[in-house]
């Protein structure tokens, strides 16, 4: 009889749980809406697509997740901007060790997404939009000799792919980097371009091994690429009407507001918690 009433046990709950289940209408009208203003700004000022989505997406769901669902958007759209420009054999000879130090990075810091202290990534997500606020609006910059660049390049790399693997941010430090190495505009642009489809493909293969990029992730993943597309075409429509610095600085100013309310959102939780 003990048998008998063993098969009627069941472990598993027979509807779908957490991120395999469907998400709902107005979840899918959020993605959408954030990912069409992060398209716009990088259509005017040519980067930020997913340092804005991410921050977004934080305010509603864990970073793991938000990250699941901004790198085929991430990867597609910085593959574009790669192939745009004549650079791209100088980018890699002068970039490699910032690159592979970032995969080393990220393969380093794997655990983050789904180990203990994965509960902490909204917080540095936060901290690092208003770090990453705060330098664009005092415009801080310095130099590094060519000589030094590429040791110099590597331990950034490292220090980028750490922070990227577990908020999936990939500016800091690496753009103040690539600012100080004396890259024309064009080249730069392009430059940020390479080095972040670099970056996001080494975070896909970590989402993938933590099971985190699934089909679950194909259909807000389409939403979120059509709505950035759009976006990234409006913002380079209006690029001409706007004043790119302008909208910059109100651009930053609100990503501080943004840090700010996503880290001590965090730590009220956790203190719940």
């Amino acid at each position: 009889m003990a048998e008998g009433l063993l098969r009627n046990l069941q472990i598993v709950p027979i509807m779908r749980i957490g991120q395999c289940g469907a998400m709902s209408d107005p979840l899918l009208l959020f993605i959408a809406a954030a990912f069409l203003f992060a398209g716009f700004v990088k259509g005017v000022i040519g980067l930020g697509l997913p340092t804005v989505s991410m921050g977004l997406l934080a305010v509603t769901m864990q970073p793991s997740h938000a990250l699941a669902i901004v790198i085929v958007p991430a990867i597609v759209t910085n593959i574009w901007q790669t192939f745009v420009g004549p650079y791209l054999r100088d980018i890699m000879r002068r970039l490699w060790p910032l690159m592979a130090g970032t995969v080393i990075g990220i393969r380093l810091n794997a655990g983050m997404l789904t180990g203990p202290y994965a509960r902490y990534g909204t917080i540095v997500l936060g901290v690092l939009l208003v770090i990453y606020a705060i330098i664009g609006l005092n415009k801080f910059s310095f130099n590094v000799a060519r000589r030094d660049e590429k040791w110099i390049g590597g331990i950034v790399g490292v220090m980028t792919g750490v922070v990227s693997a577990a908020t999936g941010v990939q500016v800091i430090p690496s753009m103040p980097f690539m600012q100080s190495i004396g890259m024309e505009k064009d080249e730069l642009v392009q430059a940020l371009g390479v080095f972040f489809t670099v970056a996001t493909v080494a975070l896909a293969f970590n989402l993938t091994s933590a099971g985190l990029l699934t089909a679950a992730t194909a259909w807000p993943g389409a939403v979120a690429m059509a709505a950035s597309f759009t976006g990234m075409f409006v913002g380079q429509a209006v690029r001409s009407r706007l004043q790119p610095e302008t909208f910059r600085r109100w651009f930053l100013i609100a990503m501080i507001f943004l840090g700010l309310y996503l880290a001590g959102s965090a730590v009220y939780n956790i203190q719940r918690a």
